[in-house]
């Protein structure tokens, strides 16, 4: 009597073909086409915003360039009517859009894998013909290449928009003001790619939407502070002045007065200023607080010059925005391809 072997089960998933990717592409686009269409509504809506209330600062700035001569008094007091009537809007505006990165990673890149794996679908797509690694790259591959160049063309957009007050001299408005730089050039694609790379990770760490979601807010805005207040400032090094007054569009570091060679203290500039009843009155020049009113009408800043103090301004100058753009742009893409290989890694292993 012999036994007979039982042929073995055919092996379904060898037997899958890959899925094309175009085929993915085209599924991740079903996906995640509501997603992709929220994008397009956020930079359609503020680019709307910038084309209307931009076309009369255009017309204005029109005026200005068309003066001549440019050095004229008349000249100069009417790119000044222009900074004063809409320099105020155009920070406003700056401000509101500082948002519109870190909207897209929390409530594009957080959910992208958080809501897969917080709801348990990851495992029906990975028998799929997809594969865990063809799965995160069509994901990711396609929502940030769309993302980005969203991105690229709103910076064009903004720059087009904010040229009037830069060209007509605003000085809170200068290319290289924190607002200002972060919406223009590079920047702005390089930390909306950013926002998105730290969102996908924070969703395959975290796995749950909303912790996500505030993870990627919590993280993109330490991020951005640290990078406006302490890193941008020395990509090169900093430029001094021996006046108050540093070059148009410059971004001005610090301001104060030395004393032999060390940083003069409040109080020894209220020793000095004592003999004449003066007090040490300009915050930007020697503390954040201080009196409000002068004594009498000798200049406080020149005298203090007159008795060995020395004014000095660190800056860095306009001319330095592409320079500072290319920096910028450079380490947060390395950045954000260091934290998407990070998410494709953990998603391989991923149980």
């Amino acid at each position: 009597m012999t036994t007979q072997t039982a042929p073995a089960p055919p092996n379904l998933s060898a037997s899958l073909r890959p899925l094309p990717w175009r085929r993915m592409g085209w599924v991740t686009w079903r996906a995640h086409r509501l997603a992709l269409a929220g994008v397009g509504a956020v930079f359609g809506v503020a680019a709307v915003y910038l084309v209307v209330t931009g076309l009369p600062m255009h017309n204005a700035y029109a005026t200005v360039t068309a003066c001549r001569p440019a050095s004229s008094g008349a000249c100069q007091q009417v790119a000044e009517n222009l900074v004063a009537t809409y320099q105020h809007l155009v920070l406003v505006t700056a401000d509101l859009m500082q948002a519109i990165p870190v909207l897209i990673g929390a409530f594009v890149g957080a959910p992208l894998l958080a809501r897969e794996f917080e709801a348990g679908t990851f495992r029906y797509a990975w028998t799929q013909g997809l594969g865990r690694t063809r799965w995160i790259i069509a994901k990711l591959a396609l929502l940030a290449i769309v993302i980005t160049i969203a991105a690229a063309a709103f910076a064009a957009l903004f720059s087009w928009y904010v040229q009037p007050v830069i060209g007509a001299g605003g000085g809170n408005s200068g290319p290289l003001s924190p607002t200002i730089f972060n919406l223009r050039g590079i920047a702005l694609p390089a930390w909306t790619l950013g926002a998105f790379a730290i969102g996908a990770l924070a969703g395959i760490l975290i796995r749950r939407v909303t912790p996500a979601m505030f993870a990627t807010l919590a993280v993109w805005v330490a991020l951005a502070v640290l990078t406006g207040t302490y890193l941008r400032p020395d990509y090169e090094t900093p430029l001094v002045t021996h006046t108050a007054n540093s070059p148009a569009g410059a971004l001005v570091i610090n301001q104060g007065l030395l004393r032999d060679g060390k940083p003069a203290s409040v109080n020894m500039i209220n020793q000095t200023l004592r003999a004449v009843d003066l007090q040490a009155l300009t915050p930007t020049l020697f503390h954040p607080t201080g009196p409000s009113t002068v004594p009498n009408s000798e200049d406080p800043v020149q005298y203090l010059i007159q008795h060995g103090y020395t004014q000095i301004t660190t800056y860095q100058p306009a001319s330095r925005f592409w320079p500072f753009q290319w920096i910028e742009g450079t380490w947060l893409l390395a950045l954000s391809l260091l934290l998407l290989g990070t998410t494709i890694w953990r998603v391989r292993r991923a149980t």
